[in-house]
């Protein structure tokens, strides 16, 4: 892009904060926000409750405090020597006003230290703001000092509300009953009270700020090292479980990194990559970015995205990981290109969720620090198009009004603050040049609401300790976790393509259309060319097709926990034809298993182990089987379990005798299940437990699936089979060895302990130990969440697991890798290299919220109980935890589940 038309669309930037504020300005100062439409000021009180959204409204002409420092960065260094004179003249902080802590720290505390840190720097430059003498510093530090009875609870951290005249709890305060708290609200103060901490002298505000940080990393689920949304401010219980990077979390997670920037505190840094880690590992599933559950971070909590996500590619830009940032950034991007804007919420196969725009900012803060560091002018015409947008679907002759839908293009009589104080900045900004501002924009942070605070402040009145000694974090093998800021020259090494080949195939992610229509496809054949593999036809065993794969730019990636993954990257494709042909390819892929999924889906099975001294009490969660014995159907079979031998179960058994009239157990791998069931039973067992060859694989962190049969006709096989994991498998061999007799029952669902114990001599200890739950049946699903579809999530991405297709944690369809070779085909039935036409993937049981939700509370404290009885620190022969302190974990569980399926409702 042209210097010129660089230029000309920065003027446009220009002109149309002008027409914002100037509308605001004439119409609605002194009052909080323009309403547009109407064409007259937001007064709380005056105008219908909007509900939480007027608690940023507090009676102190919010859009000019937050507008004063873009008016600096927009070089209109009069218009901000006049609005900072009418804040001074105006503006009344002792409004008996109910507000947000959370809105009124990032907007009106944020603002007024903006302005305060911008007209020092004037001051100092000599032409403006001579008479000032920290007013807008006083200011601040009276707000300050007006938010801090909110900080006065056991936890440290801060109500949400507070009343500007009365503070907490006062009858006449209206507030200070509220128990909850989002994550950012209380982690999202660090960067102001810090800053009026360093401005002032008065370390109180930081104490604050840093407490409540403490409390929030204290309290952060220790296996996941996630949090959750919403959280109990004064027992720092969770009360929403669910964790993303979105809405009531997102500037958390920004306050650790820029705290780190601003305050050069290596903790926060410490604590900042600890939890990205978490992020990447559980959340990121490029390029989408999806709610997943604290305690099961592998499954996803919700199968949409809210808006407020798309601030997250300027923060990893910002941490210095480039390709994930462009890769989530380009998504949201071809969203924006379907709807015009980014809607608040929106599908994993990005449909619309929830309608409305706010005219949010955060799409464009991602743009700015995208171009910043890579320097693509694609950028530029990201924020062109986001400038044409605004000015095609969102002005009004009163200044700009949020889109009520999207789809219909209706708007809602509202201009939120954050749109003056943010939108117009990056946007004026990503397409300045650095002439064109009047100071050195690098010397400053940005604060979520785009004020400016400046970097000098790290070594200013630093009286607060650095380290929090309390604290422990994890150690982090990645070489990204580096302590240096990554320099932008190092990253793209002569190389400005290497964004492009990032967003190139995620061009088509939104409609999801093959590039290549059906008529060239014909053409192709009449011309005489080979016809593309299509995915019914393909075997993993095949070096033909593997080869044709690589043409196609589709790699195989061997994970760790087994499994194989199919990836897709256009650009390493023979050609531009065989790069779409692999894109069809991975979509028909997709369906065929989604089909497949849908026709062959079995619940759950469940192994209980009733023989003394366990007595039922442990039910672990199994695999069922698509050949053998049904159990929803047949009674359940009961007997003592014995290890073939061989333990795999590949070859006729060498010790048929142990194995006569019991439950054999065979380790997975190595041959199909059908042949392990045909071993068994011809050495007379009565059924079968494979127990997984993955050490430390679990029903708890991974999906369960059910074993196919080997592509023949099955009918042979008459005993029961069923999937144990390995964490679930090893609690029997643990059982073997130290009571050597051990009877298990295998069910379609747990039974009850009457049942099971009639007739028997039965300790004191069991009958007492639990006598609600004598009766209680506990069902085995355990995998009852809310599935995304595999189709929209790896259509996105390109990438395709074969195995797990519809596992939360993997981004696509799946197949064990055991399909891969003669030798090695302990797999579903479709990939086995005798079949031709083969089913390609291996069926994983999931079930939905939808379906199953009655079944939630008995699922979990059956899968807590065999938790329990899994830990190795718990002796076989002693009594069990204390019931209570398991129905406490239970209940945790159950109203997580019940909060994730409320959500999706």
């Amino acid at each position: 892009m042209s210097r010129e038309e660089k230029q000309k669309l920065g003027n446009q930037v220009l002109e149309m904060f002008d027409h914002a504020y100037g509308n605001y300005m004439e119409h609605a100062y002194p009052a909080d926000e323009l309403m547009p439409l109407t064409c007259r000021g937001r007064v709380r009180g005056q105008e219908p409750s909007r509900g939480d959204v007027d608690d940023a409204l507090g009676k102190f002409s919010l859009t000019l405090i937050d507008s004063l420092d873009t008016l600096v960065v927009l070089n209109k260094t009069k218009e901000f020597e006049d609005a900072v004179r009418k804040v001074l003249r105006d503006v009344n902080l002792d409004n008996d006003v109910v507000v947000s802590v959370f809105e009124t720290n990032i907007r009106v505390l944020g603002g007024l230290l903006g302005g305060h840190s911008l007209a020092i720097m004037l001051k100092e430059k000599g032409e403006y703001m001579q008479w000032y003498n920290d007013e807008l510093l006083q200011m601040a530090k009276q707000l300050g000092y007006k938010l801090l009875p909110a900080f006065n609870t056991t936890s440290g951290l801060p109500y949400p509300r507070i009343n500007l005249k009365f503070g907490i709890r006062k009858p006449e305060a209206r507030t200070g009953t509220e128990t909850d708290t989002c994550t950012a609200c209380a982690g999202t103060l660090i960067l102001e009270f810090a800053a009026l901490s360093r401005f002032t002298g008065a370390t109180i505000f930081e104490e604050y700020a840093r407490k409540a940080l403490d409390f929030l990393w204290e309290k952060r689920q220790r296996s996941s090292n996630l949090v959750g949304v919403t959280i109990n401010i004064h027992t720092g219980d969770w009360v929403r479980k669910d964790s993303g990077v979105g809405a009531g979390i997102d500037s958390y997670y920004e306050y650790l990194l820029k705290a780190y920037v601003l305050l050069g505190d290596d903790s926060f840094l410490e604590r900042f990559n600890t939890h990205y880690d978490a992020i990447m590992r559980y959340i990121s599933q490029p390029p989408l970015l999806l709610d997943v559950h604290i305690h099961k971070p592998m499954l996803n909590a919700r199968t949409w995205m809210d808006a407020l996500l798309a601030f997250f590619p300027g923060l990893q830009v910002l941490k210095g990981d480039i390709r994930p940032a462009i890769e989530t950034h380009e998504m949201l991007y071809q969203v924006i290109k379907k709807h015009n804007f980014l809607p608040e919420a929106f599908t994993t196969d990005f449909r619309v969720h929830w309608a409305q725009h706010p005219l949010r900012p955060e799409f464009a803060e991602s743009t700015y620090f995208l171009y910043k560091a890579t320097g693509d002018p694609y950028y530029l015409e990201v924020g062109k198009t986001l400038i044409e947008n605004l000015n095609k679907y969102a002005r009004v002759p009163c200044g700009f009004a949020a889109m009520k839908d999207v789809r219909t293009g209706s708007h809602e009589d509202r201009m939120d603050s954050f749109f003056l104080a943010e939108m117009f900045k990056y946007l004026y900004l990503l397409f300045a040049d650095k002439e064109d501002i009047i100071f050195d924009i690098e010397d400053y942070i940005f604060t979520t609401e785009a004020h400016l605070l400046p970097l000098w402040l790290s070594t200013t009145n630093q009286r607060i300790s650095k380290k929090n000694t309390t604290s422990e974090y994890t150690e982090l093998d990645d070489s990204n976790f580096d302590w240096t800021c990554p320099n932008t020259q190092i990253l793209f090494p002569n190389d400005p393509l290497y964004a492009q080949s990032i967003r190139e195939p995620l061009k088509n992610v939104v409609d999801k259309s093959c590039p290549r229509g059906i008529i060239r496809v014909e053409e192709s054949f009449r011309s005489g060319a080979k016809p593309p593999l299509r995915a019914r036809d393909f075997m993993a065993t095949n070096p033909e097709h593997l080869e044709i794969l690589k043409k196609m730019g589709v790699s195989l990636i061997h994970l760790k926990d087994g499994r194989v993954q199919l990836v897709q990257h256009a650009i390493q494709a023979a050609s531009s034809i065989d790069a779409e042909d692999g894109l069809r390819f991975m979509q028909e892929m997709i369906e065929l298993s989604s089909q497949q999924q849908k026709e062959q889906q079995l619940p759950p099975r469940a192994v209980q182990i009733v023989s003394h001294p366990f007595f039922g009490r442990v039910v672990l969660t199994a695999g069922p089987a698509q050949f053998g014995l049904d159990l929803s159907k047949h009674k359940e079979t009961r007997g003592f379990v014995a290890s073939s031998k061989p333990y795999n179960g590949c070859s006729e058994l060498t010790n048929p005798e142990a194995v006569m009239g019991k439950i054999a157990l065979i380790q997975r791998g190595q041959c199909m299940f059908a042949e392990k069931a045909r071993n068994i039973q011809n050495a007379g067992a009565i059924g079968g437990i494979v127990i997984d060859d993955n050490e430390g694989s679990s029903s708890d962190t991974a999906p369960l699936f059910q074993m196919a049969g080997d592509g023949k006709d099955t009918d042979d096989i008459t005993i029961p089979m069923l999937f144990l994991f390995s964490k679930e498998g090893s609690i029997i061999l643990d059982a073997i060895r130290e009571y050597e007799e051990v009877e298990v029952l295998l069910s379609d669902k747990a039974k009850d302990r009457a049942a099971i114990l009639k007739g028997k001599m039965i300790p004191s200890y069991i009958i007492n130990s639990n006598p609600e739950m004598e009766n209680e049946e506990q069902p085995s699903s355990e995998n009852d969440s809310q599935n995304q579809s595999a189709e929209q999530i790896a259509s996105s991405s390109q990438e395709v697991d074969l195995v797990d297709q519809e596992s939360p944690e993997e981004s696509s369809l799946n197949s064990h890798p055991e399909s891969l070779s003669p030798a090695d085909t302990d797999n579903a039935a479709s990939i086995s290299p005798s079949e031709q036409n083969s089913n390609p993937t291996e069926n994983h049981e999931t079930t939905s919220l939808d379906g199953e939700c009655t079944d939630l509370d008995n699922q979990l404290k059956e899968q807590s109980e065999t938790e329990e009885d899994s830990n190795p620190n718990v002796s076989w022969g002693k009594k069990v935890q204390p019931i209570d302190s398991i129905l406490a974990d239970w209940n945790e569980d159950i109203e997580a589940f019940e909060m994730m399926e409320k959500d999706e409702l």
